[in-house]
């Protein structure tokens, strides 16, 4: 089965004029989500989350998407696109359905995430990854309530264990040790 890119184009506009419709009708129909605006934490999460889809979506579109027997670079980045714009859309759906939840940012919350990332790369180019997650996940967590070293230590030992997958069965070249 071939996949043609100008049919999946066709398929998420008609999907984007869908989400619009619905949101449309669900505005005449339910008054309270007329109060939908840019302040509702989970509309918001899901127009984030269309944004992205639609942004590597097109992106991937470049790229030979192949068949289903012969999948191309294009098709895996294609296939977790529309993954992540179905979430999207679930999201907005659902954010229709519940309570608002005011959106708030904890800008300590974001410097801590962008400075663990960063600690992440500079240790994991100057020492090693295994310390790298180490850092990033300890780092990270400072902003969350309660804090829990048991469950940076069990995140990390996941992520460990991934990494190590990728370093043995895929054959990366990750600088685990």
């Amino acid at each position: 089965m071939d996949i043609n890119p100008n049919h999946i184009l066709k398929g998420l506009l008609a999907l984007l004029v869908l989400i619009v419709a619905t949101l449309g009708w669900l505005s005449r129909t339910r008054p309270r989500i007329a109060t939908l605006t840019l302040t509702n934490q989970s509309f918001l999460r899901g127009l984030f989350l269309l944004a992205i889809a639609l942004l590597f979506g097109v992106g991937s579109l470049r790229y030979k998407v192949g068949t289903l027997a012969h999948a191309g670079p294009g098709l895996f980045p294609l296939g977790v696109s529309l993954i992540v714009g179905f979430l999207g859309v679930l999201t907005l759906v659902r954010s229709m359905l519940v309570t608002p939840v005011p959106m708030s940012a904890r800008f300590k919350n974001i410097v801590l995430i962008l400075s663990s990332l960063i600690g992440f790369a500079l240790i994991s180019e100057l020492l090693n990854m295994t310390l790298g997650i180490l850092f990033m996940v300890f780092f990270a967590s400072l902003g969350t309530r309660p804090y829990s070293w048991k469950r940076n230590l069990a995140i990390s030992a996941v992520l460990l264990a991934i990494a190590y997958a990728f370093q043995r069965l895929l054959g990366l070249n990750l600088p685990l040790f």
